[in-house]
């Protein structure tokens, strides 16, 4: 019974790799990563030229070994990959990338793996590969990811000091290909106590004790005297930024240790062991080379895995992993404890729903003592912030939104949360404002992430609302773009300097610059009739571009001048010169002619690709239609790109008319 096309997305010639163990049937992403790469799964009895797939040591694996030695034919071992999901596989979520072997399994030391051989026996010298890998490890790091990751970054850790002795689950396949028992687990504790007198000992359980799915190796007699369990959910990185020993059999948790830069002592013989990183028990005889922290990670995550981006179905390198599982952790931790919401609008809460309300539902509320007695975090659409909503987050659209206008009542595609203020106000700092701070130094993976991204916004002509046209005939000359902004928007009341409306600011554009050639262009709320703001331009401007694309408008201008308009950050994305004349977000970094003074704590110097890394990836939260899933920019980019968003529905539609008829009482809907 053949279950997968007998080809792969390559459209080569697919293996076949018959099974015995129902997960391969019933988990939709391991049988699409194994197809990816090259593998056609089937039911029946195999040839002496297929292969068998068994997973890794499972309790199944036994009927595929039994047929292929029948059969003569070779074995696939598969396994989890070491960064796996969010929550144990136990609760039914699916790997972000998987271990296919040929040789053997990584975790039992018996048999060479192919991962032993790439670390016994690759240059692991290539520069290129060196430095991803070193950049791979201080992502890992700052986002605090691990295999498992369903935790709080920002939970209290012990006072530092102690030894972590790692617990793992009763009978799991790596304790056992190292010959561990209970009676091994306990000498391991007896020698942490005798290596490190005085020092208090943490006996760290295993997330999946912790859930309940399995048992562990100690239990609450073994916390005696200066020994404890320590049952806290929190970061594995936190947690060995504290500790001066480790003591593990075959744990994961050892691996990342020393990429923390510890030693650990291993009494088992996992992959890491062996290879002079860690102080080994009983290390396999064969291991003799010598490898950096940086060659073991390069191999064991970026050459050995087949990793799998759910947003372009597609096998994919380990960057995007973390990209993508960046995004999806990020969400997990913000909204975990729920949300209480207020100051947001009917239209709002379905798209609010969806961004926010994943883990648990949002509770809509304009009464702030329940808010407040509902345990839960606080938001408050920012607009509407008042006195009331102290200590509240504020949220507001993201610069990449949509295809359509949020006035005529279009989901947003991104939205940004901010603890301190909101990017538009210059009257108090923003976490935006931290987070581009934060940029002026960045790694070079960082640099090339947002100079990938703000090509592709280039290219593809992506902006915050996507609504197409074209550019107009020009006059000739040196050109410059004057976007008219609405009036009574939060940008304007809170950051335009003493040039407040349209028609002053076209007024001070053409006094600075009387000789050249202005372009109107009017902001597509006021265009629909939806927003305040129009203007006579004619007179002060020598052509108004009405329903253009102002992304074709910028490769025709020489410069921009604005009050706070976004466009402004989109003509600096594109190399075109800007003047503010009031504070939006990306002024006072250096980057802008600033003709209102910037905000004391703007001091530092960034580049173009610290904003664009700041404001884009950093500060907002992306939201994929098409697979329900939270994501990267780069994934919001591309459906931008190919439209694939959601429109409103009828209610929205006939909703965003009667807007249009009654927009002097915009303010009972806003």
């Amino acid at each position: 019974m053949r279950l997968t096309p007998g080809r792969n997305k390559a459209g080569s010639p697919a293996s076949r790799l018959f099974v015995y163990n129902g997960g391969f049937l019933t988990q939709r992403q391991v049988r699409r990563i194994l197809q990816l790469s090259g593998y056609d799964i089937r039911l029946g009895l195999p040839q002496s030229n297929d292969l068998v797939g068994i997973w890794g040591a499972s309790p199944t694996a036994h009927r595929g070994l039994a047929v292929a030695e029948r059969s003569g034919c070779g074995l696939l071992r598969v396994e989890d990959a070491f960064l796996r999901s969010l929550h144990p596989g136990r609760a039914g979520e699916p790997p972000i990338g998987l271990l296919l072997d040929r040789s053997g399994v990584h975790f039992d030391a018996a048999t060479p793996s192919d991962l032993e051989a790439l670390l016994a026996s690759h240059p692991l010298d290539d520069a290129h590969l060196m430095r991803r890998a070193r950049d791979a490890i201080a992502r890992l790091k700052a986002a605090h990811l691990s295999k498992y990751n369903a935790f709080d970054a920002a939970a209290a850790v012990p006072d530092p000091g102690y030894v972590l002795v790692v617990d793992q689950a009763r009978d799991d396949a790596s304790v056992t290909a190292s010959r561990a028992d209970r009676a091994r687990f306990l000498e391991m504790l007896a020698f942490a106590q005798e290596e490190h007198p005085g020092a208090r000992v943490l006996i760290k359980t295993h997330p999946e004790t912790l859930r309940g799915y399995r048992a562990g190796y100690y239990d609450a007699q073994d916390a005696q005297g200066r020994v404890e369990l320590f049952t806290g959910s929190l970061s594995p990185w936190a947690l060995l930024e504290g500790a001066v020993g480790l003591y593990t059999v075959s744990s994961q948790l050892g691996f990342e240790a020393i990429l923390a830069g510890h030693k650990p002592r291993v009494f088992g013989q996992p992959f890491y062991a062996g290879w002079g990183l860690s102080i080994d028990d009983a290390p396999p005889a064969r291991r003799q080379r010598r490898l950096t922290r940086a060659q073991l990670f390069a191999a064991s995550m970026i050459l050995y895995p087949k990793w799998y981006d759910p947003f372009r179905d597609e096998l994919c390198e380990l960057e995007t992993v973390l990209d993508n599982m960046e995004a999806r952790v990020r969400a997990w931790r913000d909204d975990h404890r729920g949300w209480a919401a207020s100051g947001m609008r009917m239209w709002k809460r379905k798209p609010l729903q969806t961004f926010f309300g994943a883990e648990k539902r949002v509770l809509f509320t304009e009464d702030p003592a329940k808010a407040q007695a509902s345990g839960r975090m606080r938001m408050v659409w920012a607009s509407n912030a008042n006195a009331a909503h102290d200590g509240a987050v504020r949220v507001e659209d993201g610069f990449l939104r949509s295809r359509g206008l949020g006035a005529e009542l279009v989901p947003p595609l991104s939205l940004v949360t901010d603890r301190q203020g909101i990017y538009y106000d210059p009257r108090q700092p923003s976490d935006l404002d931290t987070l581009i701070a934060r940029r002026v130094e960045m790694t070079q993976a960082q640099a090339l992430r947002a100079e990938h991204l703000v090509r592709s916004l280039v290219q593809d002509g992506v902006s915050k609302y996507n609504l197409g046209g074209t550019a107009p005939a020009l006059p000739e000359g040196h050109r410059i773009l004057v976007p008219g902004q609405v009036e009574d928007d939060a940008s304007i009341l809170c950051g335009a300097g003493e040039v407040r409306t349209n028609l002053d600011l076209l007024r001070a554009v053409r006094k600075a610059n009387p000789e050249a050639v202005i372009i109107y262009k009017p902001h597509p709320d006021v265009e629909a009739g939806l927003r305040k703001g129009q203007v006579a331009a004619e007179g002060l401007a020598d052509a108004v571009a009405s329903h253009a694309d102002p992304m074709a408008l910028l490769a025709k201008v020489q410069e921009v001048w604005t009050m706070t308009s976004l466009l402004g950050f989109e003509a600096l994305l594109r190399e075109v010169p800007v003047t503010t004349l009031g504070t939006p977000f990306y002024a006072g970094w250096g980057l802008t002619a600033d003709l209102a003074p910037a905000p004391p704590w703007r001091q530092a110097r960034v580049t173009l690709l610290g904003l664009a890394h700041a404001a884009l990836i950093d500060y907002p939260r992306y939201f994929d239609p098409v697979t329900g899933q939270h994501c990267p920019a780069e994934v919001a980019v591309m459906r931008l790109r190919k439209g694939q968003l959601p429109h409103p529905g009828i209610g929205n539609r006939l909703l965003s008319k009667l807007q249009g008829l009654f927009a002097t009482y915009a303010h009972l809907w806003r």
